[in-house]
């Protein structure tokens, strides 16, 4: 089974950010965009999602405690891939065939 390290994602101009609250614990399962944590910033208070699916079989952010952009919020086991590059795909091959078709 892969392992998958769930990081923190670039939140702008902030060496750390406060955990609010940590939405998963170990055993939990977990799909593309479940959230993970609540973090807040001076700004704003936001969910972090998750960007792969599987079993968390850690949790290393803590509520009360402070994480760094790339920090590992958790990880899973058993993940499927990334969803990320597989969703641009599939509108990038329905609109060249969209434009070709009008052209005739």
């Amino acid at each position: 089974m892969s392992k998958l390290d769930l990081v923190v994602p670039d939140l702008g101009n902030f060496d750390e950010v406060a955990v609010i609250d940590v939405l998963i614990k170990v055993g939990d399962k977990v799909d593309v965009e479940t959230p993970l944590v609540t973090l807040e910033t001076d700004k704003a208070t936001m969910d972090v999602p998750s960007t792969a699916a599987g079993t968390v079989t850690e949790v290393l952010a803590k509520k009360g405690g402070k994480i760094a952009k790339g920090g590992v919020i958790a990880r899973i086991e058993g993940v499927a891939q990334v969803a990320s590059p597989a969703n641009p795909a599939a509108p990038a091959a329905a609109a060249p065939a969209a434009k070709s078709a009008p052209a005739p």
